[in-house]
């Protein structure tokens, strides 16, 4: 495996000399943040990236994400023209020479939490979401500062936007998904792109919004609509830990082919589709040892990367990715991947 870290640009409070002192990275996950899904991504663009990344000792091993617009998720008429634009920066990325595309087909919203600074009793913050607290939110008041969206809605926005999707089910969600990726697959096929999706944050409707990246079933499905190792799978501990059910060890080797990035995240739940993040190193369900395990036994290579870690020691910073936690992180992921080398199961 490669461990990398998530680097936001020149905007990012982490810096790339920063990442450059945690020993054990290698490779930059990176993004551009002033790109909407009307821009193609010009191969200048991905060539000026991995420039600033090469400069400092890492090479840019993953690009998260381009963003997928919500005509293409509505299969309005016009995402033909977006999934076009969707495709040139594919294309672009393949001769810029970065093999993996993280995105998400999420509509309306990136992840959601109803808690974005959550004090945990040693004094750190973290995010959280409570499901009832979601159900009781008034719409009208907007919800900047509870997602991961560029921008905020004020409530007026935000409802119209939803009511555009009131005729749009799970079924019809997918069947727009399946369109997307017909068309897009074939394309990162011939630019040697790995397209990698990410599951839903949380994997359930929130507000009425269909969601089709949930769980096992879910995602085989997806990974048929189009059978090329092409069309893959961010495997996110931290969104699908959020079931109980789902067996994460199982499903390490159930997508083994076509599990292209690893985000490994910590939650602890905390009620019936309410979690917190925690530290990695936090006994939780989710078992980091045992997933490594089936890592290394599935003879994966890709990149992997500490996702959303807390804040600590009165850093300031974007919530989830601040330097400190994610780099104890890294060292923490780095030595259960290299304990699980050296002492194979007998």
């Amino acid at each position: 495996m490669k461990m990398t870290m998530r680097w936001f640009g020149d905007s990012d409070t982490v810096r790339l000399q920063d990442i450059a002192q945690i020993p054990v990275v290698r490779g930059i996950v990176g993004t551009i943040e002033n790109k909407t899904e009307y821009d193609v991504w010009t191969e200048a663009d991905f060539v000026t990236l991995k420039q600033q990344v090469n400069a400092h000792g890492f090479s840019l091993d993953v690009i998260e994400s381009i963003r997928v617009a919500e005509a293409i998720k509505k299969g309005s008429p016009e995402r033909d023209e977006l999934i076009d634009i969707f495709c040139e920066s594919i294309r672009n990325m393949g001769r810029a020479g970065i093999p993996v595309l993280c995105y998400n087909f999420m509509p309306v919203f990136d992840w959601m939490r109803t808690d974005m600074r959550l004090q945990l009793d040693d004094g750190s913050y973290v995010t959280a979401y409570d499901h009832q607290t979601a159900l009781d939110y008034d719409l009208r008041r907007g919800l900047e500062m509870r997602v991961a969206w560029a921008r905020g809605f004020t409530g007026d926005e935000l409802q119209a936007v939803l009511d555009e999707y009131r005729s749009i089910n799970e079924e019809a969600l997918f069947e727009n998904l399946a369109y997307f990726l017909r068309r897009v697959v074939p394309v990162a096929e011939e630019s040697g792109v790995f397209l990698a999706i990410h599951p839903d944050d949380p994997p359930w409707s929130i507000f009425g919004l269909p969601r089709v990246v949930r769980d096992p079933p879910t995602i085989q499905r997806i990974l048929n609509i189009v059978n090329s190792p092409h069309n893959g799978l961010t495997f996110c501990t931290g969104s699908l830990g959020t079931l109980a059910d789902c067996d994460l060890v199982n499903m390490v080797h159930q997508f083994a082919e076509r599990i292209h990035f690893v985000h490994l995240r910590n939650v602890e739940l905390t009620g019936e589709q309410c979690f917190r993040e925690v530290a990695h190193t936090h006994a939780t369900h989710i078992n980091f040892p045992a997933i490594m395990r089936a890592l290394i036994d599935i003879g994966y290579t890709g990149p992997i990367r500490p996702d959303h870690g807390r804040a600590i020691w009165g850093e300031t910073c974007r919530t989830g990715y601040g330097l400190y936690d994610r780099a104890l992180a890294v060292m923490y992921l780095y030595g259960l991947w290299q304990g699980a080398q050296t002492n194979p199961p007998t």
